[in-house]
């Protein structure tokens, strides 16, 4: 199984001409029906994210059969400038090349301009992989400024869908006026003659109801030949019958002046009206619901002032590579991910990390790209570009989050699925009943109750209830330095009754810090720093970086030798230092019994005591610590009031695990844990009953990471960690923590109570529609109404306090 998983390949693919959920559904379907095939269709998004075999099918296969359903794939347009060409059969060997590559759709090179345009699919293909390819090829190519994005992809949409809605208004409108003349009380306007004429009608009904809303017979033929039913079955059946009812009452006219035809015309172009009004808002509003990964991709540096063959060169952001050297003047953004070589200055992560504090950066410094130098010149070499960088990785985690679905929306999909062919059912019997039984031979009234039913009971609320509460919440997440990986680990935070902390980098720093310093003899810290500079072990380290924060100078130093698992010792000015543990003092005579209250008292409060004596004296006793984070006593604080266990696990000694849960109020502990016992911990916590968050940042953390029902990795640990991870807390702040769960809370509940609306919405409509106490138009507003509704509700998450 795990062989298989290695060789499938992961591809997103954008999906056009779906309409609600029943469409989405029927491709999710016919995709996971094909061999090798794992599919997931999001119909906010407008994308399939489908695994496959290649082995068994290709990208292409999966196109075509998302096409044969009759819907379409998205792709994105990129003009490039490209050097290099000399002859016609250039321009041919790149767009041969290009469209051979896996995601182009169509490439083409143009030698007089010595430019091409290339169609690809996002999801398959990037700009950085075309511009890789005609590299290989032997030339250079570079992205145009006006590229066509998907930005503007979508308001050019939105544009269209504006223009056709302001068609269809215009229209309508005087079909609307007529119906003034139904009313069964004068309402003193005037009715020109010409409105009740049903030529006229018919002129204005026809392009309304065939030009404007032309998609709805495409969407609906495609949903039938697959036998499948969506929206569009629905609007086309309600507003045909309304329209083709109208139009043969219209010729009953010919034969006989004097008729009085029951025309139903300004209930089919209105109805089509206020379903675009419908789906044109609801096209604002989901516009809206991917405001994250705009503002996410938007704090991007544009341009990057490269160092290349000793002068300084501005160049597009696309063009740094691996090892560039980029020169980053205060108040500009880092370009790409890298290394300080020179310089020294403060840079502001918080974009990244939610860290509101600058952080000191010097040579050998990691930066991030995306953050601000705030105030003195660094010169960085870039590590990572493109989509390696810290900011691409972010954009991918939420952009999958967005498009994946929670166990809950499987619940909506299904009620979805059999929604339309069950409406259609009840209004072939509500029209029956109607006709036959409770107004006999009355047609007008029974085709008005049943357009009624066809037109109010549309699921695209039920559909969109959801995805747009996930787009929102992983949105809102993703500002706040919470990255969920899916829909499902967004969900399943809420349930979360005992979170795991692991101590060292979690709880703690992961740094040991110099906390106390206890100097019996006058100048001891001098010798300690000096004989520690020698030494490679991390207690060592803390005591030296204690020693430049006290600006103290480094004496010559005669003779180091390190003793393994007690000290070192030293020759310096002459003199003999020994620093260690009560072990090597004794091997050494050193007598310290006299300062034994000290250090145990040290040692109790987590401490490690280090003892520093000079020519066999006990001069001093330096005092070092994993000091607690800042946040961990909050957060602690903050789960606990949630009504949250909170247990911390650690491979250290009980006497410094109990000091540190002291420190933070925590009243479980797990000490002398070997790390490949983590999981087992997990596991026993979750035979009790409980849903166990495990929170770390170390490699050794992995297992229990993957072992627990969410697993939350400290962004600043390891990249085994963050990959096991379902969850990743950007900056290490364990306030994250009680964000996350509250947010996953937030979620749940707003998603029940847009499921809840949508269905009790459904519920009470279709029974009055059925009465014959809903005129269809009236219908048609609801159902916009209920779409919209829904989408407005989820955007509310973006507003709550977390």
């Amino acid at each position: 199984m795990s062989e298989q998983q290695l060789e499938q390949k992961l591809v997103t693919l954008g999906v056009t001409g779906m309409t609600c959920a029943a469409c989405s559904n029927r491709i999710e379907k016919v995709l996971n029906k094909m061999d090798g095939v794992e599919a997931n269709v999001n119909l906010t998004m407008e994308k399939a994210t489908v695994k496959y075999d290649p082995s068994k099918q290709s990208v292409a296969d999966i196109q075509s059969k998302i096409e044969n359903l009759g819907y379409g794939i998205a792709t994105e347009k990129v003009a490039l400038d490209i050097e290099g060409m000399t002859c016609a059969a250039c321009a041919t060997r790149i767009e041969k090349g290009l469209n051979r590559m896996e995601g182009v759709t169509n490439a083409a090179v143009n030698l007089a301009t010595n430019s091409a345009v290339v169609e690809y699919n996002e999801g398959t293909a990037s700009i950085e992989d075309i511009l890789e390819k005609i590299k290989k090829l032997g030339y250079a190519g570079q992205v145009r400024n006006e590229e066509h994005d998907s930005t503007a992809r979508r308001e050019e949409l939105l544009k269209q869908k504006q223009r056709q809605l302001w068609i269809s208004a215009i229209l309508s409108l005087p079909l609307l006026y007529t119906m003034l003349a139904h009313m069964p009380f004068d309402v003193g306007l005037p009715m020109p003659h010409i409105l009740m004429n049903p030529w006229f009608q018919l002129l204005l009904a026809t392009p309304v109801q065939f030009y404007i809303g032309g998609h709805f017979y495409v969407g609906a033929y495609r949903a039938l030949r697959n036998k499948s039913a969506n929206m569009d079955v629905l609007v086309a059946l309600g507003t045909s019958a309304a329209y083709f009812y109208s139009l043969y009452e219209a010729f009953k006219t010919l034969g006989n002046p004097s008729y009085m035809p029951s025309l139903y015309f300004e209930t089919s172009a209105v109805l089509i009206t206020l379903v675009l009004v419908g789906k044109y808002f609801e096209s604002l509003a989901k516009g809206r619901t991917t405001e994250a990964i705009s503002k996410l991709l938007s704090l991007q540096a544009k341009e990057a002032l490269v160092i290349r063959n000793g002068e300084e060169v501005k160049v597009p952001l696309e063009e740094v590579v691996i090892g560039d050297t980029i020169l980053v003047k205060p108040g500009e953004k880092i370009p790409v991910d890298g290394i300080v070589i020179t310089g020294a200055s403060s840079v502001d992560e918080s974009m990244i990390t939610g860290e509101s504090i600058p952080i000191d950066k010097k040579e050998g410094d990691p930066v991030i790209g995306a953050t601000i130098n705030t105030n003195g010149v660094l010169t960085i070499r870039a590590e990572k570009v493109g989509k390696d960088t810290a900011l691409a990785g972010i954009v991918k985690i939420v952009e999958e989050a967005q498009g994946s679905k929670a166990p809950i929306q499987r619940m909506a999909d299904i009620i979805s699925g059999i929604f339309v062919p069950i409406v259609v059912g009840i209004a072939v019997v509500a029209f029956i009943a109607w006709y036959f039984f409770i107004t006999p031979g009355d047609l007008p009234t029974a085709l008005e109750v049943a357009i009624a039913i066809l037109v109010i009971a549309c699921p695209c609320a039920l559909g969109l209830a959801t995805p747009t509460s996930i787009m929102v919440g992983t949105g809102k997440g993703a500002e706040k330095g919470i990255l969920f990986k899916g829909g499902e680990y967004l969900e399943g935070t809420h349930k979360v009754n005992a979170v795991l902390l692991d101590k060292t980098g979690t709880v703690t720093k992961g740094k040991p810090e110099v906390t106390d310093v206890l100097e019996f003899q006058e100048g001891m810290l001098d010798y300690a720093i000096t004989a520690e500079s020698a030494s490679e072990h991390p207690l060592a380290h803390a005591i030296v970086e204690y020693g430049k924060k006290q600006a103290i100078s480094v004496k010559p130093l005669e003779h180091f030798s390190a003793i393994t698992g007690h000290g070192i010792e030293a020759t310096i000015d002459g003199k003999a230092v020994l620093v260690g543990t009560r072990k090597l003092m004794k091997e050494r005579s050193v007598e310290v019994s006299q300062h034994e209250d000290k250090m145990v008292d040290l040692e109790q409060q987590g401490k490690t005591a280090m003892l520093v004596a000079i020519n066999g004296q006990l001069a001093g006793i330096v005092a070092v610590a994993d000091t607690v984070k800042e946040s961990s006593k909050e957060a602690i604080r903050a789960l606990k009031q949630m009504g949250i266990e909170v247990y911390m696990v650690t491979g250290d000694n009980k006497r410094t695990a109990e000091a540190i849960a002291k420190q933070v109020h925590l009243d479980h502990v797990y000490a002398e844990v070997l790390p490949e016992d983590k999981a087992n911990i997990v596991d026993e916590l979750q035979k009790q009953g409980k849903r166990v968050a495990m929170v770390g940042d170390g490699i050794n953390d992995a297992p229990a990471l993957a072992k627990a029902d969410i697993g939350m990795a400290i962004g600043t640990g390891s990249d085994v960690a963050i990959e096991t991870a379902d969850v990743t807390l950007v900056g290490g702040d364990l306030a994250h923590i009680p964000k996350a769960i509250d947010l996953s809370r937030k979620t749940m509940k707003n998603i029940c109570q847009n499921l809840f609306w949508a269905l009790f919405y459904n519920a009470i409509s279709i029974p009055i529609a059925a009465a014959g106490l809903l005129e269809p138009w009236v219908a048609g507003a609801a159902m916009a109404f209920s779409s919209v509704s829904v989408v407005s509700n989820a955007l509310r998450l973006k507003r709550v306090k977390i």
